[in-house]
């Protein structure tokens, strides 16, 4: 994310990116002397990653949110959970309750 300011607004970071990858036409130099016309020039081609990559975000946050509000265990939780089991089996001789909350509290 902090990568993509200067690849938007930095001239030379934008020339090098446009060199590499994008091969788009560069404006006249009147043009670019400005960091908000370097923005300007430079959106062509970052508006689309970073507005598709800001909506999958989005999207993927949505989803959580719904499968939460249905009560469904998110994939985190399942991991826990399996993490909990196993943790139980590993060492029986400790109280599986004691286990079971310590890995679900852990980070």
């Amino acid at each position: 994310a902090v990568g993509s300011i200067p690849m938007v607004f930095d001239v030379n970071t934008a020339m090098w990116f446009n060199r590499k990858f994008v091969t788009m036409d560069i404006p006249e130099p009147s043009e670019l002397d400005t960091w908000l016309e370097v923005g300007a020039w430079t959106w062509n081609w970052m508006e689309p990653v970073l507005g598709t990559a800001s909506f999958v975000l989005l999207c993927l946050q949505f989803s959580r949110a719904q499968i939460q509000n249905l009560g469904l265990k998110p994939f985190t939780k399942y991991l826990k959970e399996m993490r909990a089991r196993n943790l139980a089996k590993a060492f029986p001789q400790y109280n599986e309750h004691f286990l079971i909350e310590f890995v679900e509290t852990d980070p």
